[in-house]
């Protein structure tokens, strides 16, 4: 088996029976199979699961994986894999039918442990003029990425689950997705990549952003709406606090190695220089307000959001000893 394409998916059917049809359109050179993780829904997945086996082109295997989290249901399915690459996608995504193809292409000819790609959008609705059609940083919050058109290695930069692709070695050498980090049902949290990509990189595993591989994801119109953004920079501060916790990575920017926040003054279990730049922030998003510049104004307004996050979890957990891993810093970039 070449490869085996993973998808983990919870309470989201429908979605999930249109993505199955666009990857029976996968045309590659050599064997694969599609592991569908089964997070525990409560509708019919299952059900769309058994439908489109009988006319798949290849393995469709369904897993159940009760412990809840996308981590979790990944590690799952991971382990059910059989092929030698193992690439990751969501229930609510298109593909073109050399995307496996171009996957061991790029790991072939970037000579790396694993490859993330492009993520367009397929707009659920009509996209709002404070958010970019192509690129920029929210992007991130409706899970879109395009670095340009031109390889790079992940470092500060890092790839989306919805569209990457691993040399089977790489989690041999660098382990699972921590199951305790990323997206839960009821939450917004995340960072699942990133932690997996700080590791990785500390024991040596490289990747690059390919920029030829593509998918294309759907955004649903409730998603493009500034009380989501909101909602979502506020569990990712949550989510960066988390990692502080467990690993001792910078809240503000974990890939970092210039400084250990660890050793920095804090108030409330929070680096004391982060009130001062979110007081900042703060000053400027009213500012541009009164200027008129509704568009910068809310861009400094989310990382107020980011810190009310930060502030409330490590609130919430004050008192309570960190569990950090004393290799988190060793060899991050």
């Amino acid at each position: 088996m070449k490869a085996s394409v993973v998808i983990a998916t919870y309470n989201r059917a429908a979605d999930l029976r249109q993505t199955l049809a666009s990857l029976a359109q996968l045309r590659p050179r050599h064997s694969w199979e599609l592991i569908v993780v089964d997070n525990n829904s409560g509708d019919d997945t299952r059900a769309v699961v058994e439908q489109a086996r009988a006319g798949f082109p290849v393995p469709l295997h369904y897993v159940f994986e009760k412990a809840q989290g996308r981590s979790p249901a990944l590690n799952a399915g991971i382990r059910r894999a059989q092929g030698d690459i193992i690439v990751t996608t969501d229930d609510d995504v298109r593909v073109e039918p050399d995307w496996l193809d171009r996957a061991a292409d790029a790991l072939e000819r970037l000579g790396c442990d694993y490859v993330g790609g492009r993520v367009l959008p397929i707009w659920g609705g009509p996209r709002p003029a404070w958010l970019p059609d192509r690129g920029g940083k929210h992007w991130a919050v409706i899970a879109l990425l395009d670095y340009g058109a031109e390889p790079l290695e992940f470092g500060s930069r890092v790839p989306l689950g919805v569209n990457m692709a691993f040399r089977r070695e790489a989690f041999d050498r660098t382990g699972p997705f921590d199951p305790d980090t990323g997206r839960k049902a009821g939450t917004l949290l995340g960072q699942e990549v990133r932690e997996w990509c700080i590791r990785a990189r500390a024991a040596g595993v490289r990747g690059f952003y390919a920029p030829e591989l593509v998918v294309r994801h759907i955004i649903p119109a409730s998603r493009l709406n500034k009380a989501y953004f909101r909602r979502w920079f506020y569990w990712r501060g949550i989510s960066r606090a988390r990692l502080y916790e467990k690993s001792g990575l910078d809240m503000e920017a974990p890939e970092r190695t210039t400084l250990d926040s660890r050793k920095v003054p804090h108030v409330l279990g929070v680096p004391r220089y982060l009130y001062r730049k979110t007081l900042v922030s703060a000053g400027r998003a009213m500012a541009a307000r009164l200027r008129g510049n509704a568009l910068e104004s809310f861009d400094h307004e989310l990382w107020v959001w980011f810190f009310f996050g930060i502030l409330a979890r490590r609130w919430r957990h004050r008192g309570r000893p960190d569990d950090r891993a004393t290799v988190a810093h060793a060899g991050v970039p």
